[in-house]
């Protein structure tokens, strides 16, 4: 080919790039005034058990941007003028915002940051992410909040009358098994009422009966209470979790330094001041269950854990009863 003409066609060629390129760059072009999404409606949220299988629905209108775009779309929720600071996704859609969920499905995603039995004033948003087909970038709108008050019920549950502190044991399956760590005065009987069926069980000796006499703890402070509504039974041991070592105020020594249980976060809680030193868990001032280790990794026996002097907050969370991790914050 002769020179001048393959000089020639190259310089076409690069051209037909370049515009091509340009083309391609002007395919997203931003609205001056893009339309944020909408939430037109948020249904009523007083959940309960017994309708866990109905369905609810939140409305929105959809993003208009001004270009093409692929869109998912984001139910979240927070605390009431939080920011949607630690916010929970309820839902996600990239086509419809007609976003539909079961009454048990946004109770068990409530639960994981709100308390249950309880209204809370909550503020939802849906938030659109756009993607560009280009792969080069992505943009995000957010709807105006709407605040709702919502009752999220808890598992079933055993409410302690009588114990002084507003208390409870759950049923994690359902299936009239109750558990729980409760704070006891020994001096105070308690009974258990069923707020469901209202019916308020007593017992003695293990027993459990309808209407039953209170039932006494043998030792004050945390215990943990178990009770079968099938069988009729029920137990009530002590369960003092505490933090012993030569870094604690007691050091190998009992008394161990007493922490308190949070339904809540479902760990165990202390703050303290610690000396250089370990420390370990144990149960009940005793050597029968004790765990150690790293902060992610606790066992039965396992290593003593080395602190630097200073204040800590401590929260333990017990796996299957015998094994666990923990954190430590310097205050």
């Amino acid at each position: 080919m002769n020179k001048k003409i393959f000089i020639y066609l190259t310089f076409i060629g690069l051209i037909g790039l370049l515009f091509s390129c340009e083309k391609e760059g002007t395919k997203a072009v931003l609205s001056d005034s893009p339309i944020a999404p909408a939430i037109q409606s948020v249904p009523s949220l007083t959940l309960k058990r017994a309708e866990g299988l109905n369905m609810l629905e939140f409305v929105g209108t959809a993003v208009k941007p001004g270009f093409q775009a692929s869109v998912t779309y984001y139910l979240e929720a927070c605390l009431k003028s939080n920011n949607f600071q630690d916010a929970v996704l309820i839902l996600s859609d990239s086509q419809d915002l007609s976003m539909k969920i079961t009454v048990s499905d946004l109770n068990g995603k409530l639960l994981t940051k709100f308390p249950a039995d309880q209204i809370s004033s909550l503020d939802f948003r849906i938030r659109s992410v756009l993607s560009l087909s280009s792969g080069t970038g992505s943009y995000v709108y957010s709807s105006a909040i709407k605040s709702a008050d919502v009752t999220i019920y808890g598992l079933p549950r055993l409410d302690l009358i009588g114990s002084g502190i507003t208390q409870k044991i759950e049923s994690p399956l359902g299936n009239g098994n109750y558990v729980g760590f409760v704070n006891l005065d020994k001096t105070k009987a308690f009974t258990l009422k069923d707020p469901d069926a209202n019916i308020v069980y007593g017992g003695t000796g293990g027993v459990l009966s309808v209407n039953g006499a209170g039932i006494v703890a043998a030792a004050n402070g945390w215990n943990k209470v178990t009770a079968d509504k099938n069988a009729l039974t029920y137990k009530v041991e002590s369960y003092i979790v505490g933090l012993v070592g030569s870094a604690t105020p007691n050091g190998w020594n009992a008394p161990d330094s007493k922490m308190a249980y949070d339904a809540q976060s479902g760990t165990w809680k202390i703050t303290i001041t610690l000396l250089d030193g370990d420390i370990k868990f144990r149960l009940n001032d005793d050597w029968a269950w004790n765990l150690g280790g790293t902060t992610s990794s606790l066992t039965q026996n396992g290593a003593n854990y080395t602190v630097a002097a200073g204040n800590y907050t401590i929260a333990l969370t017990i796996i299957n009863g015998t094994t666990g991790s923990f954190t430590i914050v310097k205050n």
